[in-house]
């Protein structure tokens, strides 16, 4: 004899409640829908009324009932009504099958922003969540199921390491900032002629290091458009006439070979100003660059070419700027920087391999 007033069953159970009458249970273990057990029937109709994403698995075949607010969880997997639990979440099983047990043997679990690997839109993806396997019992005590009380975390976990990584950075920043620009100050005042020189100098080379970190602020978290970061070098040094000229393919940097190149390129410039090709109306600065394949062994190239500018004197020794190009340069690149002072007009090539300008994150920070 039915148990259950069939009519007006899951009334209030929306899109769910009405799949659940019209299923075929019949086809499944749990049998005709009016004969199945009161704690069965009571725990969907609790479950189909709730707000929350709900989902009952019951009995040894792992019979799944779910409400509307679960839908969106299950993403593109097939129907899971009337499924098995077990089938449904396969690729996840190994490791949401020993709580289901537990909750089968009568012990709730409670688990908050639990990371799951799971394929629901044709693809594996890594998500989080919260909830709640809970034993369902019959009127003898008896546990037929049990309730899967969840809510996906993915968005709030993500949140939270993307605040946390920005935290990470800024704080390596500024610890790095402070570093450069100590350096910056020492070798200016040690190779600077007068109190004036020195401060006209270190105002500059802040100056540059300010503008780089502007552009990595305006950026996505940790990397900069090389292009960007050129310009912003050269920009303080241009007069309108046409005399620097920069082009090369789109590539980002990150936040350490950005702050290294802008240094760089203003180094060279000033270098130009003063003694080069920009000293003169007539003379001429190419900036170029090309990339090869990403993440491969193919070849970064940057190249700075003056030319008709005063001929070039190769200097005494090596200053700041010049340890900067050469040194900090390549080692921040991961690649080798040949600097020439050729009579014609200051040369200055960067080579690297592509895979040593992947944008590494963590890397960064370290």
């Amino acid at each position: 004899m039915d148990t259950i007033d069939q009519a007006h069953f899951l009334d209030g159970g929306g899109a769910m409640g009405a799949a659940i009458r019209r299923f075929d249970w019949e086809s499944t273990a749990l049998g005709p829908l009016g004969e199945w057990p009161p704690a069965l029937a009571i725990a969907v109709g609790m479950m189909v009324n709730s707000s929350f994403p709900k989902c009952i698995v019951w009995g040894p075949d792992y019979i799944t009932l779910y409400n509307d607010a679960f839908r969106p969880i299950l993403g593109d997997k097939p129907e899971a009504l009337g499924r098995s639990f077990k089938d449904i979440w396969a690729e996840a099983w190994d490791t949401i099958g020993p709580i289901a047990d537990k909750a089968y043997a009568g012990e709730a679990t409670f688990i908050e922003d639990f990371p799951l690997m799971i394929s629901r839109f044709g693809y594996p993806e890594q998500a989080y969540f919260t909830f709640c396997y809970s034993p369902i019992r019959d009127e003898h005590g008896r546990v037929g199921g049990m309730m899967d009380t969840v809510i996906e975390t993915t968005a709030t976990v993500s949140a939270e390491k993307h605040a946390r990584l920005i935290n990470r950075e800024l704080a390596h920043r500024i610890n790095n900032t402070l570093a450069t620009v100590a350096a910056i100050a020492n070798q200016t005042f040690r190779s600077a002629r007068t109190k004036e020189e020195a401060q006209a100098t270190i105002n500059q080379r802040i100056r540059a290091l300010g503008d780089a970190h502007r552009i990595l602020t305006q950026s996505r978290v940790g990397t900069a458009p090389i292009r960007e970061v050129i310009d912003g070098a050269l920009t303080p040094h241009r007069t309108g006439s046409g005399q620097i000229t920069a082009d090369g393919p789109p590539l980002d940097l990150s936040a350490r070979q950005s702050l290294a190149l802008a240094l760089a390129i203003h180094e060279l410039a000033t270098n130009a100003v003063k003694y080069g090709a920009l000293s003169t109306t007539t003379g001429h600065i190419d900036v170029s660059w090309r990339i090869g394949t990403p993440g491969s062994t193919e070849l970064f190239r940057l190249s700075w070419i003056e030319r008709d500018g005063p001929e070039v004197k190769k200097p005494e020794r090596r200053g700041f700027g010049s340890t900067l190009v050469e040194h900090a340069l390549a080692q921040d690149f991961r690649g080798t920087v040949a600097l020439d002072f050729s009579p014609l007009g200051v040369r200055c090539e960067l080579t690297s391999e592509m895979r040593n300008l992947e944008i590494d994150l963590q890397e960064d920070l370290t």
